[in-house]
């Protein structure tokens, strides 16, 4: 694939894991200082990354909710929360890689997480 290929494929796995709505507001905040970085993601995480056979969606979402829990990156493990629901995560699923995490990533880290997740689970339930 060329650069233009993984932007456009980016642009649609990217539309179709986050939501037209958050990438519309991500889009529409771009400006000269964000766009090399808005065309990065969009081909080599979103066109590249996420559109390898290797993992599908469900798995990429547990992944990347694990890392982002980790990470302590909360509006970002948010954001990916909604995506995993979005991509066949079922919440007690989502739950699971919480507590797996706990392990790992250790115990406030997964609280944090816990705390963020329930309350987006809900709002996403309810039609967010």
């Amino acid at each position: 694939m060329d650069d233009e290929k993984r932007r456009e494929k980016g642009m649609e796995v990217r539309r179709e894991v986050l939501g037209d709505a958050h990438v519309d507001r991500a889009v529409s905040r771009t400006d000269d200082f964000t766009a090399d970085f808005q065309d990065f993601i969009t081909r080599y995480a979103w066109g590249e990354v996420w559109t390898r056979p290797g993992l599908d969606r469900r798995m990429r979402s547990a992944v990347t909710l694990t890392a982002m829990i980790s990470l302590g990156k909360i509006e970002e493990f948010e954001m990916h929360v909604r995506a995993a629901r979005r991509n066949g995560l079922a919440v007690d699923e989502i739950k699971e890689v919480i507590l797996h995490s706990a392990i790992y990533c250790g115990v406030p880290a997964a609280n944090a997480a816990f705390a963020s997740a329930q309350r987006v689970l809900r709002e996403y339930e309810e039609g967010d």
